[in-house]
């Protein structure tokens, strides 16, 4: 694709010069012959006077006719270079760390799809720059309350102001619990998102059902405890997946059900679409906005953000989820009405596996 385009772009410049050469040929033989019959018919040179005469005049044609086809030569290939001279500026001012301005041009072809790129493709690192700062801002928001608390306590340890016990020291304990949990599952996050499962995560033909029975198992005691009407409905199939990472996904959704929960019902169904498993979750929990929904698939993301780790999580489960979802080709989403929630998960048939 990209010879082709840089063959049309060349095919460009060559129709470009090859039209100007023309231009000088034509301009110049036409007027040499005009001039040649305004000297024999009206003037009567002939001769050697002729020769001289003609000689002159197609000099002073060419040269007119090399100015006026290299002005025009000139005026068009500028405004062919002048997008691209556009596009080198706007990479060194992404290369210098600024946010380039958006590049507006009338061309049309290969440059235009060029332009259209360029600018999606700033666009789109811009984003990534946003969420790599924000996502530095807050893991220094989630360490922050943990190394306080620790430093505060050493503080008063080492100054003699309190006293040693067992519940302080299980307070460090949960502390320190607490950072190795972020960092953990910030470990977890980033070996999915970057492909390193291609590696160490191991993809096997699994039976999808049971996974997922296993899991309600799991959870069954809490779910018991919040929910009086439970329906289960999950048509059996095997499928090519990392058992693990599947059991985290459903895991994770089933934690986040139960922390948002408000109602007493729940219903998880799975059954095969064409040559796709949809899996769904549906409950009632606490209000989201139907334009806001993706966001809870975003780090650190709370619907609630007075709450802390310690009820609810770093806020990283469901962006493992997505990872981990997306690792296996399928796409994972929530639909809502503001109160009335449904996670769905859809997982192709047939996958290559991503170590093959």
């Amino acid at each position: 694709m990209a010879y082709k385009k840089l063959t049309n772009l060349l095919s460009k410049l060559v129709a470009l010069n090859s039209f100007v050469i023309l231009l000088v040929i034509i301009l110049a033989g036409l007027s040499v012959k005009n001039y040649a019959c305004y000297l024999v018919n009206s003037k009567q040179i002939i001769g050697q006077d002729f020769v001289d005469t003609l000689n002159l005049y197609l000099l002073f044609v060419s040269i007119l006719a090399f100015l006026i086809g290299g002005l025009f030569h000139y005026i068009t290939a500028r405004n062919i270079i002048k997008p691209i001279k556009a596009l080198a500026n706007a990479a060194k001012e992404i290369k210098e760390g600024r946010k380039p301005t958006e590049i507006t041009s009338s061309s049309s072809g290969e440059i235009k799809e060029l332009i259209i790129n360029f600018n999606a493709m700033a666009t789109s690192l811009q984003s990534m720059q946003e969420q790599r700062e924000n996502m530095l801002r807050d893991i220094a928001h989630e360490l922050r309350t943990p190394l306080t608390n620790l430093n505060g306590y050493l503080e008063a340890l080492q100054n003699n102001m309190i006293d040693s016990n067992p519940e302080l020291f299980g307070s460090l304990l949960d502390e320190s619990r607490r950072m190795t949990t972020i960092v953990e599952l910030l470990t977890e996050l980033n070996s999915w998102n970057h492909g390193n499962y291609m590696n160490d995560k191991a993809f096997h033909i699994i039976d999808l059902q049971t996974v997922i029975n296993d899991t309600i198992t799991t959870f069954q005691l809490k779910l018991n405890q919040q929910f009086s009407e439970q329906l289960y409905n999950v048509e059996q199939t095997k499928i090519l997946a990392n058992r693990d990472g599947l059991t985290q996904v459903f895991s994770n959704i089933l934690q986040n059900i139960i922390d948002y929960n408000l109602g007493k019902s729940i219903e998880i169904f799975g059954e095969i679409k064409k040559q796709h498993y949809l899996l769904s979750f549906t409950h009632e929990g606490k209000p989201i906005d139907p334009e806001d929904k993706d966001l809870i698939f975003e780090r650190f993301y709370r619907l609630d953000e007075s709450r802390t780790i310690k009820s609810t999580g770093a806020g990283l489960g469901l962006a493992i989820a997505k990872s981990i979802v997306l690792a296996h080709n399928g796409e994972i989403g929530i639909n809502t009405d503001g109160s009335r929630h449904t996670f769905w998960i859809s997982l192709p048939m047939k996958i290559k596996a991503p170590n093959c």
